[in-house]
């Protein structure tokens, strides 16, 4: 049986940077991507027990969930936009506030609130240079025909998205665009109302994009680019049992595709977790030769520990098994190993909070 274990205690530790790094600003839980491995609705209610009670999610089913856990009068906040009448209606009946992203967004978005003789709540998405939705910052007059035009959609706020990567200067010049839009719609007499555009590494390393709002996502979890010189905890490991405890002779193979020779007669066990289970699998960092030479270096020296001692991986990793060294260690059949795995990335894992 493989287990995925989340440390309460170890969230709870970075919630509480986070609040810090949050002074003033509202915050926002990001749960989408089922709240990054974590289990959105098990992670909702740590952070509701924390005193957050904004979430952010990506996918109906999400704010779905959510409600359907009881998260009732809870903002939920839609960073996806929609067009299709079905979708729209469902969210309508869940109370989610919409993100509008374009003309046509707002317009299918109004459509359906007129059709119902309601109002709906939504906030404005700006593209600053990310490129993965929004108006762009060049043509501030589609915002302003939106906040003109859309009787039935009240404009509560406006966000943008910060990237997510150690260029001061790129982010700032974000920042600074996305508040020309925020000027050009302030003095055409409209109020902006909650302003947000930094995320989890934003949240770290620019106190500038804090604005009056943050997105805690990636943050939560210890697993955000810039987080390994900070005092975040890295949250998730996995269970696994051992199998297959046996003697190899020298010169016998192991692993997956590429594989090894044993030097010495070796004392093997047989894991079963591999790159389909999303052991090995890493987020996006830094390509500088220091970190590329980090990965080589860790890829080498990849292990896992049995009642506290360290295994080695031997071979290649498998689809969905691992062989580790345990010629020195006292273990058998059956003992539990544990090993480093990002949530997002685990599949076929019962989760565990502890």
């Amino acid at each position: 049986m493989r287990k995925l274990i989340l440390d309460k205690t170890a969230i709870k530790q970075n919630l509480t940077i986070v609040k810090k790094q949050a002074a003033d600003a509202v915050i926002y839980g990001v749960l989408s991507g089922d709240g990054g491995g974590g289990g959105a609705v098990a992670l909702a209610h740590i952070l509701r027990d924390e005193g957050i009670a904004r979430f952010a999610l990506r996918e109906p089913s999400e704010a779905q969930a959510l409600r359907d856990a009881g998260f009732i009068d809870e903002e939920l906040l839609m960073l996806s936009s929609f067009t299709d009448r079905e979708t729209l209606e469902q969210l309508v009946d869940l109370n989610v506030i919409f993100t509008v992203s374009s003309v046509d967004t707002g317009l299918s978005l109004n459509a359906v609130a007129e059709n119902r003789s309601t109002v709906v709540e939504a906030h404005i998405q700006v593209d600053t240079g990310m490129g993965f939705g929004g108006f762009l910052v060049s043509e501030p007059e589609k915002i302003l025909l939106c906040y003109r035009s859309l009787p039935n959609v009240a404009l509560s706020g406006i966000y943008t998205q910060i990237l997510s990567a150690p260029k001061y200067q790129h982010a700032q010049d974000q920042i600074d665009n996305f508040q020309a839009v925020i000027a050009e719609i302030q003095q055409a007499g409209f109020e902006t109302g909650t302003i947000h555009a930094a995320g989890s590494y934003a949240i770290l390393n620019y106190d500038f994009a804090r604005l009056n709002a943050i997105r805690a996502g990636s943050i939560m979890l210890g697993r955000c680019r810039g987080a390994s010189n900070t005092e975040l905890r890295l949250v998730g490991y996995g269970e696994a049992e051992l199998c297959n405890c046996r003697w190899l002779p020298k010169g016998h193979t192991v692993g997956a595709g590429k594989t090894a020779a044993l030097k010495r007669p070796t004392r093997v066990a047989v894991i079963p977790v591999g790159y389909q289970n999303g052991f090995g699998l890493e987020r996006p960092r830094d390509m500088g030769l220091g970190s590329q030479f980090s990965r080589w270096w860790q890829g080498k020296h990849q292990f896992v520990r049995i009642g506290g001692q360290k295994a080695k991986i031997i071979g290649q990793i498998g689809a969905e098994e691992i062989i580790v060294d345990i010629t020195n260690l006292k273990c058998s059949t059956g003992d539990i190993a544990t090993f480093s795995i990002d949530p997002m990335f685990a599949q076929g894992f019962i989760r565990e909070y502890r």
